[in-house]
């Protein structure tokens, strides 16, 4: 446990670079975290905090990790180290930097940590379901506005309206369309849903809404406590927002715009709830589950529900 990591013994008695990402790996295995805001293993996790640090890329030639560290480098690298293990705190928001279909997102606690599999519906470009490429894009909950961008990315002549009902969120999206430069087409809004788009038509909406039930708000690791209970909890089936979503979607989409939604673990309860629905529940092969994509034409029978 982390009680019984000795920072100053690794201070002193550890020098390189490999020593000091060897001592983090073992000592966050033994600390009994959670790994899920970016990485899944202790190896990686180190990585990720240590390499960023220091300023070094994760492709360097390895004879960079036989480095000898500064004595205010390991001080560095053990205090971060000691507030991801003591205070539970994701490495993303200790280093303010997340990654996103390959491309680096500025976040802190105003927003989710970046980990959609929307990732790779967009390194694939929505096949087969867009064919052509939209002029109009959504993005829904876009939070850090990393799908947002990605969407900019992949659509190059696209324009995105990146929308969300925190104002705190929307002023970390907007500095990452500024880093990436893409300003003239990447638009942050700030509505409730579709409150505030009126007359607004989508080829492609993207949503990633709030969609943990209270069961699983109850049960969730203490990593998660530090991201914004707005972006994460939707009431007792993890729906209360897809609802309104799906009943109000049809008015903002083109004749043959299409709409995509993660819903993750609450794929259950929409089965169970919309079972008329032309879900097509997409198979991610990269991880991740609950994401379906629905049509205009097959999205209106919802008003009949």
């Amino acid at each position: 446990m982390s009680t019984d990591i000795n920072y100053s013994q690794a201070q002193s008695e550890l020098h390189t670079l490999l020593d000091m990402l060897r001592w983090a790996t073992t000592s966050l295995a033994a600390s009994d975290l959670h790994f899920g805001h970016g990485t899944d293993n202790p190896w990686d996790e180190a990585t990720s905090l240590i390499l960023p640090l220091l300023n070094l890329p994760f492709d360097m030639p390895e004879s960079i990790y036989q480095a000898r560290l500064t004595s205010d480098e390991k001080a560095m690298i053990c205090d971060y180290l000691q507030r991801r293990i003591e205070q539970r705190i994701p490495v993303p928001y200790l280093i303010n930097q997340a990654w996103f279909c390959d491309m680096p997102f500025f976040v802190d606690e105003r927003v989710l940590v970046p980990r959609s599999p929307f990732a790779e519906l967009i390194k694939g470009g929505f096949e087969p379901w867009v064919q052509s490429e939209p002029a109009y894009v959504l993005d829904m909950c876009t939070g850090s506005g990393c799908i947002a961008i990605a969407l900019a990315t992949l659509f190059e002549e696209a324009q995105v309206d990146a929308v969300d009902i925190s104002s705190d969120a929307l002023t970390v999206a907007e500095t990452n369309i500024y880093q990436h430069h893409l300003q003239d087409r990447v638009w942050p809004i700030q509505s409730d849903l579709f409150t505030n788009l009126a007359g607004h038509e989508y080829d492609l909406i993207i949503c990633n809404p709030p969609y943990v039930d209270e069961e699983d708000m109850g049960d969730l690791p203490d990593e998660f406590k530090h991201e914004p209970e707005l972006g994460l909890a939707a009431g007792n089936d993890g729906l209360d927002l897809v609802r309104t979503i799906l009943q109000q979607a049809p008015m903002h989409l083109t004749e043959n715009g299409w709409l995509f939604v993660e819903v993750g673990n609450s794929q259950v309860h929409m089965q169970a709830e919309f079972p008329e629905l032309n879900l097509q529940w997409i198979e991610l092969e990269m991880g991740g589950q609950g994401l379906f994509a629905i049509n205009k034409r097959d999205l209106l029978a919802v008003n009949s529900h």
